[in-house]
Parts: structure tokens; sequence; C-alpha cells
């Protein structure tokens, strides 16, 4: 019986700048190191931004201002009676 044993293999391609860049600023680490920390800062800059965005229209809605306002208020009084 044989055994098959495969390399590893890869899903992705790498454009010829991106793999330039990644050689030229992976130091003494393996160019898989440098490419996965890459990939893990551009994921966080994708969630930042889409967090930011999520923010930005949570604070720019109307809808939930009245409710908002009347939460305050009864707070407010709540304080006012201690």
């Amino acid at each position: 019986m044989y055994e098959v044993v495969y390399g590893p293999q890869s899903r992705y391609t790498i454009e010829p700048e991106v793999d330039r860049y990644v050689s030229a600023t992976k130091g003494h680490r393996s160019a898989s190191e440098r490419v996965n920390e890459l990939l893990k800062r551009g994921i966080m800059q994708e969630q930042y931004d889409r967090l930011e965005r999520d923010a930005a229209i949570f604070f720019a809605s109307e809808s939930g201002r009245t409710e908002t306002k009347s939460f305050q208020k009864a707070a407010l009084r709540t304080l006012e009676r201690d």
C-alpha cells in the first residue's frame, strides 16, 4: 500500500505587487507569517470601519430619540427624589 502525501496548497492567488511588498517587509519572519499579520490587520480595520458606520447610523437616527428623552426625564426625576 502506498501513502500519498500532498504539500500545502493555497486556495488564494497573490498578486506580484503584494508578493514584492511582503518580501520587502517580512524581516526575519516567514512570508506566511507576514501575510497572516497583514490579513489580521486588514480584518481588524474592516471591523473598526463597520463599527464606526454602525455608530454613525445609530447616533444619527431620530427614530429612537423620543424613547431616549423619556428615559432621561424619568432618570432625572428619580435622581431629584433622592
